[in-house]
């Protein structure tokens, strides 16, 4: 590590728009959780539709987290980083990191010279829809990003073009030794050799896997047809309760009937009950309504009897003076009876006359009855009828 990279690192890092400080100090221990922390955001900032699971938690996932970031960087970016140098996150790890930040900030510098002139030009020429074109600018995206990566590593050969030169040069003059390059040949016949037979072991490992799949797919089958069999055993059979069940339910089924009779029946009589009421109800009104009417007319016929009285005494001569007070009491007695007869058979509108002992009912007639006693009559004929 050199002051340089880290330097350079840094700086680009801060132009990049990396949002935490990086000091130079971070890199004089090992900081894995710095080196994670600058990967992601990198690999993001590359490509943000990446995903790659952020745990360092324990080794393993340190160790899955460093192979996926340098496989994505060069399957995509065509840049080759060292696995080790990254894990030991340290100042040998700058040098690594150093490779990604270098290729975008070169990409983000040619972004902007290129934006600057853009904004030079006429702006109206070069109106256009872009919703139709978004196929485009993704391939031109991954275009621009490949020439940069191509670009890097072309740097990077051509710096290291002055070794290269001498070792190329010694190369060439040097003497060909055909039993080196016989030796070589065999080694690499024998590795092309190695690898059919391993292709030829896969492929028929490939075959019993196949013989495998297929012996257990027929196993399943069998399974499959017995369990069917045995289901339609058990459908088949009668289970042992079944009998049971069957008469409690016929017995559950006319209790329900019953139970439904009976409650159309209670139904009914309270229906009838209502009805009875209501019957009895204006059987009352009518009575009440009848006794008014009874009374009225009882007054009626008081009033008259009355007059008539009082007409007939003047007319009616005076009786005999031998008759005995035991005679005319029990010429009297016999007409409240006849009147209470005539109220009990329900012929209240009857003009009530006495009857006396060997002589005519229109001579001699009975005097009133009060008032009083006329509407107890007339209760004892209601009561009576009801």
């Amino acid at each position: 590590m050199s002051f340089r990279d880290l330097r350079n690192f840094t700086e680009m890092m801060r132009a990049l728009g990396y949002p935490r400080h990086i000091s130079m100090e971070n890199f004089c221990t090992p900081n894995f959780g710095l080196v994670s922390e600058v990967l992601l955001w990198l690999v993001k900032r590359y490509e943000p539709q990446t995903d790659i699971p952020p745990d360092v938690d324990t080794e393993q996932d340190r160790v899955f987290f460093i192979k996926a970031v340098a496989q994505f960087m060069a399957t995509k970016a065509h840049i080759k980083l060292n696995t080790k140098k990254l894990y030991q996150a340290d100042g040998y790890a700058v040098k690594e990191l150093l490779k990604i930040t270098s290729v975008l900030y070169n990409a983000m510098k040619t972004k902007g010279m290129e934006g600057s002139e853009i904004v030079e030009e006429d702006v109206n020429k070069f109106k256009f829809d872009l919703g139709s074109k978004i196929a485009d600018l993704k391939a031109a995206r991954q275009l621009a990003s490949e020439i940069t990566s191509k670009g890097a590593s072309l740097y990077d050969l051509l710096g290291m073009e002055v070794e290269l030169r001498e070792m190329r040069t010694e190369a060439i003059a040097r003497p060909l030794e055909i039993n080196e390059t016989e030796k070589v040949m065999r080694i690499a016949i024998k590795e092309i050799l190695t690898q059919v037979q391993k292709t030829k072991d896969l492929l028929n490992n490939v075959a019993s896997d196949e013989a495998n799949l297929e012996a257990k797919i027929e196993k399943r089958k069998l399974e499959l047809e017995r369990n069917q069999k045995r289901l339609e055993t058990l459908q088949s059979v009668r289970p042992c309760f079944m009998d049971e069940y069957e008469k409690t339910e016929e017995e559950l089924q006319k209790q329900y009937d019953i139970y439904l009779e009976k409650f159309q029946n209670l139904t009914y009589l309270e229906q009838q009950l209502e009805e009875y009421h209501r019957m009895e109800q204006e059987r009352f009104e009518e009575a009440k309504n009848t006794l008014c009417l009874i009374q009225n007319k009882l007054k009626e016929e008081e009033k008259r009897l009355l007059k008539s009285g009082s007409n007939d005494d003047s007319d009616v001569d005076i009786q005999e003076d031998d008759e005995s007070d035991s005679e005319l009491e029990e010429r009297r007695l016999p007409k409240p009876r006849t009147a209470m007869e005539v109220l009990m058979q329900g012929r209240p509108g009857k003009r009530i006359v006495g009857m006396m002992q060997g002589g005519d009912s229109d001579d001699n007639v009975s005097p009133p009855l009060p008032s009083a006693v006329l509407c107890a009559l007339a209760l004892a004929v209601i009561d009576g009828s009801g």
